[in-house]
């Protein structure tokens, strides 16, 4: 009897340990949070008034965000207005997932779960709280940055503190069209974008950067999905004008280009390796 009273009492107590350092890990203090900027827009202006549904891409935001979760970091959604961003409805597909239907719709419950009501936080409030707190910048793509992200300068102000302390941005496809936000006046360099005049550019931060993002030869393809509409203007052919030096690898083909604190990457397979690279560059500070 003493014997069984011993071995439960030993049991107990096993259990007990295991409980305490089951729950001291799931509530163990994150690695850090890094602020994660997602477009308010659904409708991206295209030439003669036309506009095109969009949004982010799924696995842009899912694949690297699942991935710095699982890395101990934790997130924080900002938009513009505050609203709930929706996915481009053309992500929601298995090919962007290795052809898994499953993986899709893990990742699917991952952004569901971080962009759920209640839990995007206004831009403006974001940087009225103040921008120390976070370890890093992540923008995912889609074309939903080109609408209300490259020309709005409160991102820019953004950008220039991510810059200026040497913190990690990373942006993926359409996102680094976003870095065009830090400069002097970057609606009035949109602008001549779009009538296809001479865009005069003046303290771009990121002036001389190594970067890429989507290629001219795969924003053909996508554009040729228009039935003859147009896009405004092509984003690599404005990063390179405002002087970025842009690296790219044929079309499909993941790429991620890390100059200094800055991680991008230049189409949707890049997911991956992007994540990688923003993980490795965290761990680092």
């Amino acid at each position: 009897m003493n014997r069984l009273i011993t071995m439960k009492t030993l049991f107990k107590s096993m259990f007990l340990t295991l409980a305490l350092a089951v729950s001291a890990t799931s509530h163990a203090a994150p690695k850090g949070e890094v602020l994660v900027l997602l477009s308010s827009e659904t409708e991206l202006p295209l030439q003669n008034g036309k506009t095109f549904p969009s949004g982010y891409y799924l696995n842009e935001f899912g694949v690297p965000a699942d991935a710095l979760l699982r890395a101990g970091y934790q997130l924080t959604i900002v938009t513009p207005k505050g609203n709930q961003p929706k996915p481009d409805q053309r992500s929601i597909d298995p090919l962007y997932f290795g052809g898994s239907t499953d993986e899709m719709r893990r990742i699917q419950g991952v952004a569901a779960e971080l962009t759920a009501p209640g839990k995007i936080k206004p831009l403006a409030e974001v940087m009225k709280s103040g921008l120390d707190a976070y370890a890093a910048v992540f923008i995912p793509g889609g074309h939903a940055p080109l609408i209300d992200l490259s020309n709005n300068p409160e991102v820019g102000a953004l950008l220039r503190h991510f810059h200026a302390q040497g913190k990690p941005t990373a942006a993926i496809c359409h996102g680094p069209i976003t870095l065009l936000a830090a400069q002097d006046d970057p609606r009035g360099y949109e602008q001549a974008l779009v009538k296809n005049s001479q865009p005069q550019v003046t303290n771009w931060i990121y002036n001389g950067y190594r970067m890429t993002i989507f290629s001219d030869p795969e924003e053909k393809v996508f554009e040729d999905t228009l039935k003859g509409d147009k896009l405004r203007f092509y984003p690599a052919k404005a990063m390179a004008q405002a002087g970025g030096q842009m690296k790219f690898s044929e079309a499909w083909q993941p790429n991620v280009v890390v100059d200094r604190e800055l991680i991008t990457g230049q189409n949707p397979f890049s997911d991956h390796a992007l994540a990688a690279a923003l993980i490795e560059a965290l761990n680092k500070r």
